[in-house]
């Protein structure tokens, strides 16, 4: 999930498959009422992919009948209660699709994230065009809206052991993992992100490292400048930093390689996001008078790299660009910033994907845990269609290449996830 500039041209036809999405609204709006529109994300329910991806999944009927339970809702609070539900029971559902529990309901392959992305646009298009009843101010409904996004990406659902142990013996460590939705849909809808799709595969899963088990519970993130300007990622990570011994933002990146990201950047570059929305500006922190230019990884890179994790290479990125110390014009340095300098891009560009890894690690630094809690950014590979079937216009939504290459995602990352913790030996308790 990085414009990492020219490479994000091809990021929309070499990006990964498809999806579907319920449209039939249940619960209708009162008579004469003035309903929100339809985000720009939400637009795209309509197309056949999309409905495709759902119905091939088994989650077109989510949306339909979570628009049902909002009709039957008498209060404020009986709606509120209905949303925390059903988000979270859909963020496990998509979990226990992609880990084989229960009936796949569909041909599409278990470890698509696709149909977790359709069915909450489904679920969020209802909720903003549902007028009870009992009436519904803006705040009220803006509240609904943020419980459905927090509980359907597993930002509800962080079960890290409180002594780590967790059942399996004094040394379990604990990881946090967090991946992102779809992107550049607009490209190529049939688009899928393989860092969702390492989220939902990881959640909850005990991997076994050389230097004990570890314990990986996972979230998800939008693909939007405006959710990470409110402070989603801070609101999300805070209560957990200090209670694990790893962390790791995932999204993807380049063609063909990961990378860990060595060096982050305060800089958001303007790229359109999921809303066709653009952002070039310094990234938007709480006390940005104490705001860095540039973060860095604490994940134990040179073991990452040198260790045999997968079909892809690894590598270490140094490269950033910068505006040096009492200069006008960005350079690029392979090797790092300057003292002094002014971020233009991080080792993962200057898209929400070095946002994310910017925030994170600057909320270890102001939590104190810079030295003590290995953290950072990996970017994955583009999830990449098979032959014949890059064309977004006449293409399948899948294909065995396209599956082939997710399945080898996610076990590359799980096995950098090992090496990380492994070499880190960082048992916190």
């Amino acid at each position: 999930m990085a414009p990492i500039r020219v490479r994000i041209g091809v990021l929309g036809l070499a990006l990964v498959a498809g999806l579907a999405a319920p449209t039939a609204a249940t619960a209708a709006p009162r008579a004469g009422s003035a309903s929100p529109a339809p985000t720009a994300e939400e637009r795209w329910l309509d197309g056949d992919v999309p409905r495709e991806i759902l119905r091939r999944s088994g989650f077109a009927a989510v949306a339909p009948a979570f628009a049902r339970g909002l009709g039957r809702a008498d209060s404020y609070r009986e709606a509120r209660a209905l949303v925390a539900h059903e988000g979270a029971a859909l963020w496990r559902r998509a979990v226990d699709r992609v880990q084989g529990r229960g009936p796949a309901r569909g041909d599409l392959s278990r470890d698509d994230d696709r149909p977790l992305y359709w069915a909450r646009l489904g679920m969020t298009r209802e909720l903003r065009a549902w007028e009870p009843g009992f009436g519904l101010g803006e705040r009220q409904r803006a509240a609904l809206l943020t419980e459905l996004e927090r509980t359907s990406r597993g930002q509800s659902d962080l079960r890290l052991p409180r002594d780590g142990r967790g059942g399996h013996g004094k040394g379990l460590k604990r990881v946090l993992l967090t991946g992102f939705d779809p992107f550049t849909l607009d490209r190529d809808i049939r688009i899928s992100n393989p860092s969702g799709a390492v989220a939902l595969a990881l959640d909850g899963t005990v991997i076994d490292t050389p230097d004990g088990p570890a314990r990986v519970e996972t979230a998800v993130f939008p693909v939007r400048w405006r959710d990470f300007a409110e402070g989603a990622v801070e609101r999300a990570l805070r209560p957990y930093l200090p209670r694990v011994d790893l962390f790791t933002t995932v999204s993807q990146g380049r063609v063909g390689r990961f990378d860990v990201e060595r060096t982050n950047g305060a800089w958001r570059g303007g790229f359109p996001d999921n809303e066709n929305v653009s952002r070039t500006e310094t990234v938007p922190v709480a006390d940005p008078a104490s705001q860095p230019q540039w973060t860095t990884t604490t994940l134990p890179y040179a073991a990452i790299t040198a260790a045999d994790t997968g079909r892809f290479p690894v590598y270490d990125n140094t490269s950033v660009t910068e505006i040096p110390a009492g200069g006008t014009e960005a350079v690029v340095r392979p090797d790092g910033p300057t003292p002094g300098s002014t971020a233009r891009e991080g080792g993962g560009g200057n898209y929400l994907s070095n946002e994310i890894a910017y925030r994170a690690t600057l909320l270890r630094d102001r939590l104190g845990l810079h030295g003590t809690l290995p953290g950072g950014h990996v970017h994955t590979p583009v999830l990449q269609f098979g032959a014949g079937n890059t064309d977004p216009a006449t293409g399948a939504v899948t294909d065995p290449e396209f599956v082939r290459n997710r399945l080898d995602i996610v076990a590359q990352t799980r096995a950098i996830v090992a090496v990380a913790v492994s070499a880190s030996g960082a048992d916190r308790d």
